[in-house]
């Protein structure tokens, strides 16, 4: 009976009609087709037409990207080339879904699950949809595990939270891809026990395919790769390659997490997110706004961040997202709109790249929310010393260098400089894995040069 019931519920599921429809026109990327049935989001199969005579050329997979009166607008996952008027749309009935498991650590994928690294298919057992339903708020579990990210500026003056969402701000070759491949390679959580390892989800996105080897074997490692999962769309692909890739990544992390793991998303960079869900939206029809992002890049950048975060069940996406700032321009929109929804951002600046300080952190315009409620009063102290000294020295500097001051005539200066080398070599950092406490121990020892210490005394200074 149980076998009948089972080929019951299999024949109800089953379709036993196909819906087709032709393709009418084509503007770009997007294809406008008469039909099928078929809703948002669901993918469908274009025949194309083969460049030998009397051949069958494979079809083409696209996703249903909009809807008008009597058109579907679908949008290619691949080439459109042998796409012409008239050529079949079938509807495949099914919505976007990606593998994932433990058989996708180690390994180098796209959008799709399919295997970069030349090693056969990956195994997975479960299979998740690309998008799915925030955690609600309430059951949230509120973040109060410190992030040892192994940089001691992160670590000392901008310290990271298990479940936190935080920006990377940067131009183009200012550091971005060596500080991932450090963080990526020595994030842990401050216990530091085998049972809450944390597994790397490295998205990948719009970047240059020379780039992507060059991350994985220099920046990430054989160690790295080994706790990671990398899901690559390079920057010729079409712009649903590059969302899908996106989103699989978050649908992979949040696959470990629901298992209890620790997951430390890394995108680079959300900002090519963005850039493909307008050249999307645009081509659906939706009205530009502002420097051309449409009204459903502002909406999806939330609905993305949301995902990450803690979890009743004990796991935590803590989410790295790189925004490749545009001509240096940190109030440009989808930097605008990053800034209020990250718990965070951290600023690298080119012009302290110039100056040969890598991780080229900009302290002073980096802020990390939730520090006040994961550092002690001691640490609080500490940084705020810290960050104090930097904002002396980066306010005076334009006046010590031209030769203007003179010594004692300011005490907070003079003590600024006499410390700025000590400070400087603890901002350097050329290789990742410093333990927090040894930060912390290093940065007080970098501040304790120049101030003065109490004798027993009361009263005289030594």
């Amino acid at each position: 009976m149980n076998a009948l019931q089972r080929s019951l519920a299999d024949l109800r599921s089953t379709e036993l009609h196909r819906r087709i429809g032709w393709v009418c026109g084509m503007q770009g990327l997007a294809i406008d087709a008469t039909g099928p049935d078929v809703t948002v989001g669901e993918l469908c199969r274009i025949a194309v037409r083969s460049q030998r005579p009397g051949g069958v050329a494979p079809g083409v997979l696209a996703e249903v990207v909009g809807l008008k009166p009597g058109l579907v607008t679908l949008m290619p996952y691949g080439s459109i080339e042998g796409i012409a008027i008239g050529c079949e749309v079938q509807a495949l009935g099914v919505e976007s879904q990606i593998g994932v498991g433990q058989a996708l650590l180690g390994r180098v994928i796209d959008g799709f699950g399919e295997p970069l690294d030349g090693r056969p298919r990956p195994a997975t057992g479960l299979r998740r949809p690309l998008k799915a339903m925030p955690i609600n708020p309430m059951q949230r579990p509120p973040i109060r595990q410190v992030l040892e990210t192994g940089i001691r500026s992160i670590d000392g003056l901008l310290t990271l939270g298990q479940g936190q969402r935080v920006g990377i701000f940067a131009g183009s070759g200012v550091g971005k891809s060596t500080l991932l491949g450090l963080l990526a390679r020595h994030v842990r959580p401050q216990t530091g026990s085998a049972q809450q390892s944390t597994v790397n989800v490295i998205a990948l996105i719009g970047e240059r395919g020379r780039e992507v080897r060059e991350f994985i074997e220099k920046q990430l490692g054989p160690e790295g790769l080994m706790r990671s999962v990398v899901v690559v769309a390079t920057s010729d692909q079409p712009a649903l390659a590059r969302l899908r890739a996106a989103y699989a990544a978050l649908a992979i992390a949040e696959q470990f997490r629901d298992e209890g793991r620790n997951v430390l998303l890394t995108m680079d960079s959300i900002t090519r997110f963005a850039m493909a869900r307008r050249e999307i939206g645009l081509s659906a029809g939706e009205p530009p706004t502002a420097r051309g992002y449409t009204p459903s890049v502002f909406a999806e950048l939330p609905e993305l961040c949301e995902r990450c975060g803690t979890a009743p069940g004990g796991g935590s996406i803590t989410a790295l997202l790189t925004v490749l700032v545009e001509g240096d321009d940190m109030n440009e929109p989808v930097s605008d709109a990053l800034r209020a929804i990250l718990d965070g951002h951290i600023v690298l600046s080119r012009h302290i790249a110039h100056r040969g300080q890598y991780p080229a952190i900009d302290v002073l315009k980096s802020a990390s929310r939730l520090m006040p409620e994961l550092a002690n009063v001691d640490e609080r102290a500490l940084a705020a010393a810290a960050v104090n000294r930097l904002a002396i020295l980066e306010r005076n500097r334009q006046m010590v260098e031209i030769g203007a001051y003179e010594k004692g005539s300011n005490a907070d200066l003079d003590q600024a400089l006499q410390i700025e080398p000590a400070l400087q070599a603890w901002l350097r950092q050329s290789a990742g894995g410093v333990p927090r406490d040894q930060a912390l121990q290093s940065l007080r020892a970098a501040l304790g040069e120049a101030v003065p210490q109490r004798s027993e005394r009361p009263g005289q200074l030594v």
